[in-house]
């Protein structure tokens, strides 16, 4: 929060001040009244991750004393969940870093089955190299992010507005655009594409440490399946691009000046600007990066998939929402974490998966997020007022 703490110093000057300096056993084994004293659990308490660790925690013991034995925790199950939670954390990353700057972008969602499509239909119709269509997708998302951040800056609107509005436009231009270039809402044969260019096929399709997993397997620590391959072939690219996404991100927030203005333009952007801080840069500048989270949520889709749809991303705003909220990020801006946000997003990877692997019926996967949704909001509310009062 930037909040700098220094009391016991200011009250030693204060006291030199007044030039009422008390005798060196006047004080001893005495504590000033004016120095709070901060206990590690309540420096614990005070850390936006802190709910969505505890959380994941929780998570983890109800899943393994309810489908520890089912496979949920074994390599291949292992790969699933977190698979999920990857591609959720990549969404989640963007979704934080705005939030805390006080702002939303509901049409991430959008912008997935966007992208997808400004990838699918230049490479299977129009013949484009798929690396070259990925930099137009990427390109293309990251403008309309612009657009987004520079209307809400100009019209004073507030973002959840906006937002919404792309959410619908993105929507639709998705749906008419993928009609008339290719007569269909579904476009296939991506991920063959893919698979033949170098650059995609590196950075965006299949696993990583193939070769590590098939050593692996032949000296008996992961199962081969009949043909000789690993049951599981290797990481997905997905969790080395979340993991990546996640460090800078966390690094960005706790160690740059510019993770300094994020926490000050969500604070309040007012006095944030009169001390100097590029509060239309901050902010346009995030919205750019969800969009680019969104592409990147979409490339490594439709390339591992293998294609794209114009109805993908559906609701993905508001996981990500949900993500970053239970990670600890306030509502209102000023307070949050990336890697309370990443935790967020493995608490839902979990649960949804985790599901499947119980006798429970996955249609009480939405209690479970609402619950917690509400859940993280009392708490993060709780931290926002204890943090307030000790100002």
């Amino acid at each position: 929060m930037g909040v700098l703490s220094h009391r016991a110093r200011h009250a030693h000057e204060s006291t030199e001040a007044n030039g009422a300096e008390a005798p060196a056993g006047a004080t001893a084994g005495r504590s000033d009244e004016r120095v709070r004293k901060e206990t590690w659990f309540s420096t614990l308490l005070g850390r936006p991750e802190f709910a969505a660790i505890s959380g994941a925690v929780l998570v983890f013991i109800v899943f393994v004393l309810a489908a520890g034995s089912s496979g949920m925790f074994a390599l291949d199950g292992v790969m699933n969940w977190s698979q999920v939670a990857a591609y959720l954390g990549v969404l989640a990353v963007g979704a934080c870093l705005l939030m805390i700057a006080g702002e939303f972008d509901l049409s991430i969602g959008s912008m997935i089955g966007f992208a997808g499509m400004m990838v699918a239909i230049p490479s299977v119709y129009w013949h484009w190299p798929i690396s070259l269509a990925i930099l137009f997708a990427f390109a293309g998302s990251m403008a309309l992010g612009a657009l987004n951040g520079y209307l809400v800056i100009k019209t004073k609107l507030p973002s959840f507005i906006v937002t919404l509005a792309f959410l619908f436009i993105l929507r639709g231009l998705t749906l008419a655009l993928s009609i008339l270039f290719s007569d269909r809402t579904i476009i296939s044969g991506v991920g063959d594409i893919a698979a033949a260019d170098p650059i995609a096929n590196f950075l965006f399709k299949g696993v990583a440490l193939h070769g590590f997993f098939q050593w692996l397997g032949h000296i008996g620590l992961v199962k081969l399946l009949d043909n000789g391959e690993p049951l599981v072939p290797g990481i997905p690219k997905v969790l080395l691009w979340w993991a990546l996404m996640a460090i800078c991100g966390a690094f960005t927030l706790a160690k740059t000046r510019f993770g300094n203005w994020i926490f000050a333009v969500g604070g309040d952007q007012v006095a944030a600007k009169n001390v100097g801080v590029p509060v239309r840069r901050v902010k346009i500048s995030l919205f750019v990066l969800t969009a680019f989270c969104a592409c990147l949520f979409a490339v490594l889709q439709v390339c591992d998939i293998g294609s794209a749809a114009a109805d993908r991303g559906l609701l993905k705003e508001f996981e990500a929402i949900i993500a970053a909220v239970i990670g600890g990020a306030l509502l209102t801006g000023g307070y949050g974490s990336v890697v309370g946000a990443c935790f967020g997003a493995l608490i839902f990877g979990v649960v949804q998966i985790g599901i499947t692997y119980t006798n429970v019926d996955s249609d009480w996967f939405g209690v479970f997020l609402g619950v917690m949704l509400l859940l993280a909001v009392i708490f993060n509310n709780y931290i926002r007022r204890r943090v307030a009062e000790s100002k």
